[in-house]
């Protein structure tokens, strides 16, 4: 037995080992995988948006053609009630027989493969999501293409990853990559789809899921104009606001968080209701589709995705009366639909509802034009449905192109965004998943075992193990009594051998053989260097609670032990700083 103390290394001798980030050549490949992601996304958008027209044509105009129509121009009469029905009861029957996943706007249940499912989905999904969502939105449902896209985007991403065998992180990587990217081929929006993956999807910010998403949302961006044309989607040009526009920019900013918690509430009431019916969940659509039927009766503009009502929002074409009507059944019919668990997007009903509420505002706030206020409350009621305060502003930048806009967009959207934030527990994105008992912690914050080292956290004075000691003389010094370590360090002619524990000596504890015999191969170790998050993963990984500090595997010099109570200390740091007020000295 050998009693040693190791003096502590200065930092600066393992310094240049060290990285700002975790990175390898797997990059590389995920990058080049991500534009083929990014292309595949563009493709699948293009194929949704395709099939949103034909189907409009076929329900709502009898012909069979690719042609972008409004549901508003229809002819039919008393019978566009039934359309959204039909529509309703069909999605239903691909639900119950085909798969339930597509059931949803999309995002939550991205969202549930990703943290729970190991971002695996099936090719399944990738054919009927974009389907089932053409057919609900081109019978009239009041949906955007922008969730069933960020849905059958991943399902490509996940699907290239499960064929190239790769691991559970970068089929998260891909998967996202490919729902960011249909977002950029639908919007035309790429830095606010990178941002949605950073505040939404990704639950990470590193170098190894941030670097392939912006690629595949870049190539989508540039293959968009091939396929759905350049330019904003609502190109805009507000006057500068004037100064008194603080104080509007605050009341909007309340307005649009209290329109997003209602909307928030009324969906889950609505799928409470839903929930208590004695029919089979499949039939719920068509009764959806009925209240849809019902609400397009009263307003045609109501029905499908309304990208021309948002741009007459947000360019003041329509009156007040007209915009208030518009809007409550626009929003009574997507609650019902959606509650009702049918297939499609929320980004566009919330875009047309912010942008209505701005509309209204804009008779009483001074310091900007109505196209201000149609802009931010749009992005205030995006930012506080989603959770998402960065990606709304962007977005909202990258719709419209303007310029002026940017401050107040800044200012609304996080005052929207703290309201929510203090009056609401979980948003519409995540409500879904924790009603299935699956919670999600939203906050980023860096890991404090990713910014302390081992050399940092070791221990230092070391009790060791000298390998030519019988194994009964160091079971009756170290394991026969109650105290001591669970594993302590053997060392044999100057090298490390191993750490030595009950699980090593069983079967061992009466022989007189010596210590060195009880290892064969490698041990298990740790360098100074690395991360304490490191060596946490390879203790999980070995189910051990602690490992020996080497200096290098060539001459396996022990330094010190890090065990899982060293691991604690910089938790217990972050506790401290959370909880600690402290005077001022």
């Amino acid at each position: 037995m050998n009693h040693a103390a190791i003096k502590r290394a200065p930092g600066h001798e393992h310094i240049d080992h060290r990285r700002d980030y975790t990175v390898d050549h797997r990059l590389l490949l995920l990058a080049a995988l991500a534009v083929l992601v990014g292309g595949l996304g563009t493709l699948a958008a293009f194929v949704l948006l395709k099939l949103i027209f034909f189907f409009t044509n076929l329900f709502f105009f009898q012909t069979v053609s690719l042609a972008e129509h409004s549901p508003a121009q229809h002819h039919l009469g008393l019978w566009v009630v039934i359309v959204p029905v039909i529509g309703g009861l069909i999605v239903g029957l691909m639900a119950r027989f085909g798969s339930d996943k597509i059931r949803g706007h999309g995002i939550p249940e991205a969202l549930e493969v990703i943290l729970f499912g190991k971002s695996r989905m099936s090719g399944r999904v990738a054919i009927l999501k974009p389907l089932s969502s053409g057919i609900v939105i081109g019978s009239g449902g009041p949906f955007g293409a922008e969730g069933p896209i960020i849905m059958t985007g991943g399902a490509l991403g996940s699907l290239l990853a499960q064929y190239l065998h790769l691991t559970a992180s970068e089929r998260k990587t891909l998967l996202v990559a490919g729902a960011c990217a249909g977002m950029t081929a639908i919007f035309g929006t790429p830095v606010a789809a990178v941002l949605l993956a950073v505040e939404l999807l990704l639950f990470e910010l590193r170098p190894r899921s941030l670097l392939p998403v912006a690629v595949a949302c870049a190539v989508a961006g540039f293959a968009r104009p091939l396929l759905f044309g350049a330019g904003p989607l609502f190109a805009l040009q507000t006057p500068p606001a004037t100064d008194m526009a603080l104080v509007s920019c605050i009341i909007a900013g309340l307005l649009s968080g209290a329109l997003a918690a209602v909307v928030t509430l009324a969906l889950y009431k609505t799928e409470d209701l839903f929930g208590h019916l004695k029919l089979h969940w499949m039939w719920w659509p068509a009764l959806g589709g009925l209240v849809v039927g019902l609400g397009g009766l009263i307003e045609p503009r109501a029905l499908g995705v309304g990208y021309d009502v948002i741009g007459d929002l947000l360019n003041n074409r329509l009156a007040l009366g007209v915009v208030v009507a518009l809007l409550t059944v626009k929003a009574i019919i997507w609650v019902a639909a959606l509650g009702s668990g049918t297939s499609g997007g929320v980004l566009a009903p919330l875009l047309m509802i912010g942008a209505g509420l701005g509309v209204a505002l804009a008779h009483v706030l001074p310091g900007g034009s109505p196209q201000l206020w149609a802009l931010v409350c749009m992005a205030g009621v995006l930012a506080s449905v989603l959770g998402a305060p960065l990606t709304a502003i962007v977005f909202a930048f990258g719709l419209t192109h303007d310029t002026e806009a940017l401050l107040p967009l800044l200012l609304t959207t996080v005052v929207a965004y703290g309201f929510t934030a203090l009056v609401l527990r979980r948003s519409i994105m995540t409500e879904k998943i924790a009603r299935r008992g699956l919670h999600i912690y939203r906050e980023y914050g860096v890991d404090p075992l990713e910014s302390q080292h081992v050399a940092d956290l070791m221990t230092r004075k070391l009790i060791t193990v000298e390998g030519a000691e019988p194994a009964k003389a160091v079971f009756d010094h170290h394991f026969s009594g109650p105290q001591g370590h669970r594993r302590y360090p053997v060392m044999h002619e100057g090298r490390l051998i191993g750490m030595l524990d009950r699980e090593v000596l069983r079967g061992h504890e009466h022989s007189m053989q010596p210590s060195v015999g009880l290892f064969t191969g490698s041990p298990a170790t740790a360098r100074p260097e690395e991360t304490a998050r490191a060596v946490a993963g390879r203790m999980t990984e070995l189910r051990v609670s602690s490992l020996p500090v080497v200096a290098d595997e060539a001459s396996m010099r022990l330094v010190g032990v890090i065990a899982l109570s060293d691991l604690l200390r910089p938790q217990h740091a972050v506790v401290v700083a959370e909880t600690l007020r402290e005077k001022l000295r």
